[in-house]
């Protein structure tokens, strides 16, 4: 399994409650792309739509920008590929106040592109604080040991 992308900010901003794998829809040339690293999921999200559920705002550049097509847009909506019981699940997830679905790393499987799908809760200022404070401790003790 090669990691390919993954989204630390998101481990830093959110409580992760719920984890799950997804596969995602792509096209030859985005996968070429995510498969050379290029892609960055920072600043992406997961919305339902219908029965359907969908990767927002990842950024995906051209495999061969020159080569492109001129009406490629690299942050695109790309669909996910999961049940309908997952999707429901993430549904009524997302309906919960201060509940989101964040991306939280993109890999392989065999041949298939899969992503790492987390239902998160936002963190506040002070927690991120205390996350750094413990950080900083055990990066000291680990020196002092």
């Amino acid at each position: 399994m090669t990691t390919f992308a993954d989204n630390r900010r998101a481990l830093f901003d959110f409580e992760i409650l719920e984890k799950s794998s997804a596969g995602l829809e792509l096209l030859g040339t985005e996968v070429k792309s995510i498969k050379d690293g290029k892609m960055n999921l920072r600043g992406s999200f997961i919305n339902i739509r219908g029965n359907e559920a969908f990767l927002v705002s990842a950024d995906i550049p051209a495999y061969q920008p020159k080569n492109a097509p001129p009406d490629y847009d690299a942050r695109r909506a790309r669909k996910l590929l999961i049940s309908k019981r997952e999707i429901e699940e993430l549904r009524t997830a997302e309906a919960t106040k201060s509940l989101t679905i964040i991306p939280l790393l993109v890999y392989n499987k065999g041949r298939f592109l899969k992503i790492d799908i987390a239902i998160a809760r936002g963190k506040k200022k002070f927690d991120k604080r205390q996350a750094i404070r413990k950080r900083d401790i055990e990066r000291d003790l680990g020196r002092s040991l």
